[in-house]
């Protein structure tokens, strides 16, 4: 197959342009390759912690949409075990996101936080479900700045204080696992936290960062930028970026 592409091409291109796309080619596949065994190893290590393996299982049987698990759980069980500590060691808490906008009532999201608190009791964490759908009815008072209602549990990552904090993991319909990482592996890997200026406030990545690098010395702290740039349109008005 790919002897009778390289065939087509010269037929059509001139040789040097021909070379210019193979080696273009050559490039986006090796990288292709390198974001996928990123990909691979983020998982196995996501997995290291018990706790993550146990909540991936459990969590289709709440029947939730578009839900995934989120945030420390995932990004600082990497640090942990790339430290070579405890995977659950300074985790505070393990989020799970879901989305449903046909109903934002509080009491609705009760209701699936009681149902978590019992599918999770016995694993002796704390498990916060949160509707992203209804971020936006709380986030200003909680915050200090308004948020624009999200679209999707995606969307909600996408406005993580530190784009080192945007990584998500979820099962799909058939039970395998999906991976979602806007940002890319390397940051994570070389434990880098970056802000991500599009939603919350400089004073509440700052005080993450001072709590995370006392928690992981190892940390490279990028600072906030001086100049903020505006918030970031709905995931429906961008390209889709992939995971």
């Amino acid at each position: 197959m790919a002897e009778r592409c390289k065939a087509s091409l010269v037929t059509i291109l001139s040789p040097s342009q021909s070379t210019s796309v193979w080696r273009l080619i050559i490039v986006r596949l090796r990288e292709t390759v390198r974001v996928n065994d990123q990909r691979q190893r983020f998982l196995d290590l996501v997995l290291r912690n018990t706790n993550n393996r146990a909540i991936l299982d459990r969590a289709p049987a709440l029947g939730l949409l578009d839900w995934w698990l989120t945030a420390g759980a995932v990004f600082q069980t990497v640090w942990n075990v790339m430290d070579g500590r405890e995977p659950a060691t300074g985790i505070d808490d393990y989020d799970l996101f879901y989305f449903d906008a046909q109903d934002l009532s509080s009491e609705a999201q009760d209701v699936v936080i009681g149902r978590a608190a019992e599918l999770f009791a016995d694993l002796d964490v704390v498990v916060e479900v949160c509707n992203e759908a209804r971020v936006h009815l709380w986030y200003e008072e909680h915050f200090g700045v308004p948020a624009k209602a999200f679209d999707s549990s995606r969307d909600a990552i996408d406005h993580f204080a530190s784009t080192t904090c945007c990584y998500a993991v979820t099962r799909d319909s058939t039970g395998e696992l999906d991976v979602y990482a806007p940002h890319g592996y390397d940051d994570l890997f070389e434990q880098r936290l970056r802000p991500n200026p599009v939603l919350a406030p400089r004073e509440v990545y700052e005080r993450k960062a001072a709590r995370w690098s006392h928690e992981w010395p190892g940390l490279s702290v990028e600072p906030w930028p001086a100049l903020e740039p505006r918030l970031l349109p709905h995931r429906s008005e961008r390209v889709n970026r992939g995971s």
